[in-house]
């Protein structure tokens, strides 16, 4: 399979995706391509917490096989763009695949301090964030398995892992170009 100029960022909630992706599309000059930002639009749509959209998608599977078309789709006619979307790396698969780790107790912190997410996910501490956020990455994984055999939580999916807990934006975001113009060969 031909490498295309193609990033795809997944990885535990709350781990930094959103962030080291912009930072990645200042640096590279790509687009973006996000799934989570319909799937929030849809949840907040229907009246619905992200968690209790995710419940109902698991009900609806067609709606995730629609997201994820549309990604496939895109990753075939474009190139120089990053995804940002839970199987990106399954469904651009010429794509570097990159997976972004935190610490739960460190992700619920930073997510529990986003405005940018209190329309969508708002709880009263951080202990509540953590539970919401390990019964929807459960959830979701459960769901990719059941619908494609795609098992997110395998670490060997992924051209690179980086564990996000201690570093800074900047470090991550280095990390990631260094190891990505070794693959795509423009050291």
């Amino acid at each position: 399979m031909d490498k295309k100029h193609i990033i795809s960022i997944t990885g535990d909630l709350a781990s930094g995706k959103t962030t080291v992706t912009k930072y990645l599309i200042n640096e590279l000059g790509y687009s973006i391509y996000k799934n989570g930002e319909k799937f929030r639009a849809m949840a907040k749509e229907m009246n619905m917490s992200v968690s209790e959209f995710g419940d109902y998608v698991a009900a609806h599977p067609e709606i995730d096989i629609e997201l994820d078309n549309y990604a496939r789709k895109y990753g075939e006619e474009n190139d120089y763009f990053i995804i940002d979307a839970r199987l990106g790396f399954y469904t651009v698969p010429n794509s570097f695949k990159v997976y972004l780790k935190v610490d739960q107790d460190e992700g619920a912190r930073r997510a529990f301090n986003d405005p940018d997410r209190k329309s969508t996910e708002n709880f009263a501490t951080v202990e509540e964030y953590k539970e919401d956020m390990i019964k929807r990455y459960n959830g979701e994984n459960e769901r990719y398995i059941n619908l494609y055999g795609v098992n997110r939580a395998d670490m060997s999916n992924y051209d690179l892992v980086v564990d996000t807990t201690n570093m800074t934006r900047e470090e991550v975001k280095d990390k990631i170009l260094e190891e990505y113009k070794n693959w795509i060969g423009e050291v």
